[in-house]
This record gives structure tokens, C-alpha cells and sequence, in this order.
């Protein structure tokens, strides 16, 4: 009977913590593991990042401040056109083909052309402005780009669940531009291009704000660290429009 009862006793089933215990090590190392890839996406997006920034400060710098290559590009408007034709092919490429930007080295290729096109026609842009306004213009984006990071990383604020606000302003700057387009031809209203200029950079605020929380992955929406391509287009589009709408704002004309 002591011997049945000693087997009875070894055949017992396990307790409840030692049936979860290898599961709860094996949580905690995934999680670990999710920690480490997404430092590494982050990592990867804004080296990324900071690149295509030097290449466009830098061209827009050359058009700015080269009285040569400034003329050049404004009596030459086809070249804009042929950039912003590039501009519009390598984003749908990237934006609309996941299979494409997930791809090396077509992704990188592509990406590079993107760039090029884009800080070209911010460059012939920014060459009809005056040239302080355009310093005072990438500084307050720096600026702003600074804070908003700072602002995603430790705000407990999720920006990725306010879709709602991001779609009204977008649907604000729709009927601000179809006002625009239709009054313009009767006449310059220079408060009206104000308001939509404001509008538009308050807009690309939060899509910065948005797209870095995406980018951090703790908040309610994420993106795959698969898509260090597309986050980086993201970020790098928030910041170029922001500025092209504080150049709207505090841009005076060339003399």
C-alpha cells in the first residue's frame, strides 16, 4: 500500500507555477528580444533619416546662397518638372509596391532617388525667397522637429489614436485650397494663403508627432520594423512640408 501510495504521489501533476513558469521565461525573452529589434529599427531609420536631411540642406543651401547655380535653376522651370515627375514615380513606387521596398537594393535605390528629387524642388523653391527667411525657416523646423521628438518619446499622449483630428485638419486644407484655387485668379488674398500655410504646418506637426509613435511602437498602433523604408519616407515627408509651409509663412520674396 506504501508503495502505491508513493507512485500515486510521483504521478501527481504539476502546480499551476511550475506549468507557467517556462512560458512566463519564455514571454519575457520574447519581449526582450521585440526591445531589441525595435532599438534597432529605430536606430536604422534614423540614421536614414539624417542623411537625406544633410543631402537636402545642403542642396538647398547650394540653391540659396550660389548666385550661378540659383540662376540657372530659375530660368530652367523644365528641370523642376522633371524632378517633381520623379519625385511622383519613386514615391508611388515605395508608397503603393510593399514587395518593391522591402527589396535591397531597389528600396535604397529608389529612396536615394526620392530624396534627390524632393531636396531638388525644395532647392529651386527655396531660391525665390530671401535668404535669411530661409535660415530662420530651417532653424524653426529644426526646432519644432527637435521638441516633437522629445514630446513622442516621453509623452504618455498616444497620437496615433487622434486619426480623427488628422483627417478633419486634411479636410480643412482640402477646402482651403479649392478656395484658394478658385479665388486666385480674381486675386492674390494674402491672408487666405496665411491660413492655409498655418493650417498646413500645424497639420505636419502631428503627422510628425504621429509617425514617430508608429516609429517607437508603445503606443496603441505600431509599424513592423520591416518597414524601416516606409517609416523613414514618413518621417522625412513630415519634415520637408513642414518647412515648405513655414517658408509660406515667413518667407519674404528675393529682391
Amino acid at each position: 500500500m506504501k508503495k502505491g501510495k508513493q507512485v500515486c504521489s510521483d504521478n501527481e501533476p504539476p502546480t499551476y507555477q511550475e506549468a507557467t513558469a517556462g512560458y512566463e521565461e519564455m514571454e519575457a525573452q520574447f519581449a526582450w528580444d521585440d526591445k531589441i529589434i525595435r532599438r534597432t529599427f529605430i536606430r536604422k531609420v534614423y540614421a536614414i533619416l539624417m542623411v537625406q536631411l544633410f543631402v537636402t540642406v545642403g542642396i538647398i543651401s547650394l540653391f540659396t546662397f550660389c548666385a550661378p547655380v540659383r540662376y540657372f535653376i530659375q530660368t530652367h522651370p523644365s528641370l523642376y518638372m522633371s524632378s517633381y515627375m520623379m519625385f511622383f514615380a519613386t514615391y508611388i513606387a515605395l508608397s503603393c509596391c510593399g514587395d518593391l521596398r522591402r527589396q535591397f537594393p531597389w528600396n535604397v535605390i529608389l529612396l536615394v532617388l526620392f530624396t534627390l528629387s524632393m531636396a531638388f524642388m525644395m532647392g529651386f523653391m527655396s531660391s525665390f525667397y530671401n535668404t535669411k527667411a530661409v535660415v530662420l525657416c530651417l532653424g524653426i523646423t529644426a526646432l519644432v522637429c527637435l521638441s516633437v521628438t522629445v514630446f513622442s518619446f516621453q509623452s504618455k499622449v498616444d497620437v496615433t489614436s487622434c486619426q480623427g483630428i488628422l483627417f478633419s485638419l486634411c479636410m480643412v486644407m482640402l477646402l482651403c485650397a479649392i478656395t484658394i484655387s478658385i479665388v486666385v485668379p480674381f486675386g492674390y488674398v494674402p491672408w487666405l494663403h496665411a491660413i492655409y500655410a498655418v493650417i498646413g504646418a500645424i497639420l505636419f506637426t502631428l503627422f510628425l508627432a504621429f509617425d514617430t509613435q508608429l516609429l517607437l511602437g508603445n503606443k496603441r498602433y505600431t509599424i513592423s520594423p520591416e518597414e524601416y523604408i516606409f517609416a523613414t519616407l514618413s518621417l522625412y515627408l513630415d519634415i520637408i512640408y513642414l518647412f515648405s509651409f513655414l517658408l509660406q509663412i515667413f518667407g519674404g520674396g528675393r529682391d
